[in-house]
């Protein structure tokens, strides 16, 4: 058995929710007085475990609410599991959130480098990738205008174009393909079949449940923050429209 590339294991996410909002000093006090400032601890996820192997193309599925974008950025580093132990063996690609890692002061060309050099490429190396990605983008006309001007397609287009262009054994990808418009995210998803063709992995989150089926193998359907099944894609499927039945 291969080793897998991601391992979650018992993985629990808690945030902290106050119950009362002070906006005064008197507020504040008077909250204090009364003890209305106490807090409760919603746990998005709990007792999260399952593994990914090489070649796998695995679906998160679920309601809104399930904890599915929260477990994402779990496995992406952005969040720090609460509890529970996190193993990624192989670098990753991720587009987990619509504009993640832009600067919206800097041109999209600036923001193609810096998000290069924060993926650990030197400008060489970008340099050789630039014009690939933002053809792929089919923003060349716009690469010079700051980003915080683009719209929201134009920052799916380019975030997707340099978030799958690095060759990384693992990508990423939130809903935010939704965002495209047709032609591009059959594009896309040309793409992905691509990167799982070349044996990497692919972790999609996504309501699109023919998107799922197309390109996925296996599926993990969250409900409240648990696994409700995991397994083939079909039966995963077949359980989340129960859901809504």
């Amino acid at each position: 058995m291969e080793t897998p590339l991601i391992q979650m294991k018992d993985i629990g996410m808690r945030f902290r929710m106050h119950n009362e909002k002070a906006f005064t000093l008197k507020e504040t006090f008077v909250n204090w007085i009364h003890r209305k400032n106490e807090y409760h601890d919603l746990w998005a996820l709990k007792n999260v475990s399952f593994d990914v192997h090489p070649g796998d193309a695995i679906a998160i599925v679920g309601r809104n609410g399930s904890g599915k974008s929260t477990l994402l950025k779990i496995i992406a580093g952005v969040f720090d599991a609460t509890e529970g132990e996190r193993l990624v063996n192989g670098s990753i690609g991720a587009l987990i959130e619509l504009g993640a890692g832009f600067n919206g002061e800097l041109t999209g060309r600036e923001n193609v480098f810096l998000g290069g050099a924060i993926m650990g490429f030197s400008k060489k190396e970008m340099l050789n990738r630039y014009d690939r990605i933002v053809d792929f983008a089919e923003l060349r006309e716009f690469m010079d205008m700051p980003v915080k001007n683009y719209s929201s397609g134009m920052y799916a287009r380019l975030g997707f174009a340099l978030a799958t262009d690095v060759d990384a054994d693992i990508l990423l990808i939130d809903e935010i393909l939704g965002v495209g418009d047709e032609g591009f995210q059959r594009k896309s998803f040309a793409r992905i079949e691509a990167h799982l063709k070349a044996g990497k992995t692919v972790v999609f989150v996504s309501h699109d449940a023919a998107a799922v089926e197309k390109l996925c193998n296996k599926a993990v359907l969250l409900e409240n923050g648990h696994i409700h099944f995991a397994g083939p894609t079909h039966e995963a499927m077949a359980q989340y429209h129960k859901m809504f039945a």
